[in-house]
C-alpha cells in the first residue's frame, strides 16, 4: 500500500513539474510577442505620417486665397493648392479634408491636431521653419502693395501715417514690421486678404500688402476689383507646406512633389492658375 502511495505521489510531482516546466517555457514567448506589438505601436504613434494614413484622411488647414484655396463661379472649391493637395493625398493613399483656419492660429491649429498641415500659399518664413516641419518650397511668390489706380505713389514712405492693411499673422503683416515707412503707417489686420481687398476698394484704408499671387487674380481689369492696382513690390518668397513639428509627413509630400513634378502635373496646374514652380 504505502509502495503504491509512492509511485502515485512521484507521479503526480512529474505532472506538477512538468506543467511548471511548460509554463516557464512559455512565458518568455508571451513577453516577447507583448513587447513586440508594444514596439509596433509605440512607433506608429511616432510617426505623424502613420497617423494620418491611419484616419485615411489629410486634414488641411486653409483660408480662403484665390487662386490658391477658394470657390469658383460655379460653386466648386478649387485652387492651385486645392488640386495641388489632393493629388498628393493620391499618392499617399488617403483623402484630402479641407478645414478653413484663423490664418493666426494656424500653429495652434496645428499642434492641437485640429489639423494636420497648413496648405494655403503660406511664405516659408524663418517662424514657420522654425516651428513647424516643412516641406520644400513648391512655388515663388512676392508681397506687394495694392492701392487705387490714381493713388500717388513712389516708395513706402509716401504710406507714413496712412492706413495699411494686411491679413493677421501673414507674410504681409510681418512686411509692414519689417519696413522702416510702413511700420510707421496705421496698421490695421484683418482676418483674411480679401477683406483687406474690400478696405482699400471702399478707401477705409490706403494701401493693403498681400501676396503676389493673390492680388494677380483679384485685381485689375475684369475683375470685382478693376479699380486697384500693383503699386510696388517688397520682397520675393517661396511657399511651402507645414507639419506638427518632428513630423515625418513632410518628407513623404516631398516625395510626392518630385513624382508629380517628373510627370509634368505641377507645371500644369501653374501654367492654369498663372503661377512660377520653386526651382
Amino acid at each position: 500500500m504505502k509502495k503504491l502511495i509512492s509511485m502515485a505521489l512521484a507521479a503526480g510531482m512529474a505532472v506538477s513539474l512538468a506543467a511548471c516546466g511548460g509554463a516557464a517555457s512559455s512565458a518568455p514567448a508571451a513577453d516577447s510577442a507583448a513587447s513586440g506589438a508594444a514596439s509596433t505601436t509605440e512607433a506608429a504613434a511616432d510617426s505623424d505620417l502613420a497617423y494620418i494614413q491611419g484616419k485615411g484622411k489629410m486634414t488641411i488647414g486653409y483660408t480662403v486665397y484665390e487662386p490658391m484655396n477658394y470657390t469658383d463661379a460655379e460653386g466648386n472649391f478649387t485652387g492651385f493648392d486645392t488640386e495641388l493637395a489632393t493629388a498628393v493625398c493620391e499618392k499617399l493613399g488617403v483623402e484630402p479634408d479641407f478645414v478653413e483656419i484663423n490664418w493666426d492660429t494656424k500653429i495652434v491649429e496645428l499642434d492641437a491636431k485640429s489639423i494636420d498641415c497648413i496648405w494655403n500659399g503660406m511664405t516659408l518664413t524663418d517662424e514657420i521653419m522654425a516651428n513647424t516641419a516643412c516641406t520644400k518650397a513648391y512655388a515663388k511668390n512676392a508681397q506687394v502693395v495694392v492701392m487705387k489706380a490714381d493713388a500717388d505713389y513712389t516708395s513706402t514712405a509716401d504710406l507714413v501715417g496712412k492706413t495699411v492693411v494686411a491679413e493677421a499673422g501673414s507674410a504681409g503683416e510681418s512686411a509692414i514690421q519689417d519696413d522702416g515707412s510702413l511700420s510707421q503707417a496705421d496698421y490695421i489686420s484683418k482676418s483674411v486678404q480679401t477683406d483687406c481687398l474690400m478696405e482699400v476698394a471702399a478707401g477705409t484704408a490706403d494701401a493693403a500688402v498681400l501676396d503676389l499671387t493673390l492680388a494677380t487674380a483679384m485685381i485689375g481689369d475684369g475683375t470685382d476689383y478693376a479699380n486697384l492696382t500693383i503699386k510696388d513690390e517688397l520682397n520675393a518668397e517661396e511657399y511651402g507646406v507645414a507639419f506638427r513639428k518632428g513630423s515625418d509627413a513632410a518628407a513623404a509630400v516631398d516625395a510626392a512633389f518630385d513624382e508629380l513634378k517628373s510627370d509634368g502635373t505641377m507645371q500644369k496646374l501653374a501654367d492654369k492658375y498663372s503661377l512660377s514652380l520653386a526651382d
